[in-house]
C-alpha cells in the first residue's frame, strides 16, 4: 500500500486539521486523502481535496493524527508548500487554500493559475 512515505509537502492548520479529523470520525472514513490539482475553474486549476480508495503508484505522505495523505507526484509543482486552512464564519465555510505557486486566484479561492 504505501510505496514511498515522505513529510508531507503540505500543512494544514489546526483549524483545517481539526475539520478533517472531525469529518473522519463522523463518517467512518477510512481512505486517505487525496490532495490535487484538475484542470477547470476559472483561473484554469481547480483543487482536489477528497478521500480516495484508489491508490496509484502515487507517493503517500503521512502527517499527524493519523491522518494519510495521497499525492500525485506530477501535482507537486503546482502545490508544493500549500497551506489548508478551514474558515467558519457568517459569510463563509469552508476550505482556503494558501498557495506560493499561484499567480492569481479567483473570487471563490478554489481556483487558481
Amino acid at each position: 500500500m504505501e510505496t514511498n512515505v515522505k513529510k508531507c509537502p503540505i500543512s494544514f492548520t489546526n483549524g483545517a486539521l481539526q475539520e478533517l479529523i472531525s469529518i473522519i470520525n463522523d463518517t467512518d472514513e477510512k481512505n486517505p486523502l487525496r490532495i490535487g490539482v484538475e484542470n477547470g475553474g476559472c483561473s484554469g486549476f481547480n483543487y482536489i481535496l477528497n478521500f480516495e480508495e484508489k491508490k496509484e503508484m502515487d507517493d503517500i505522505y503521512s502527517i499527524g493524527n493519523n491522518l494519510k495523505v495521497i499525492i500525485d507526484p506530477l501535482h507537486l509543482i503546482h502545490i508544493n508548500n500549500l497551506e489548508i486552512d478551514f474558515q467558519q464564519d457568517l459569510n463563509n465555510r469552508g476550505f482556503i487554500y494558501n498557495n506560493p505557486n499561484a499567480e492569481t486566484t479567483c473570487g471563490c479561492g478554489t481556483s487558481f493559475s
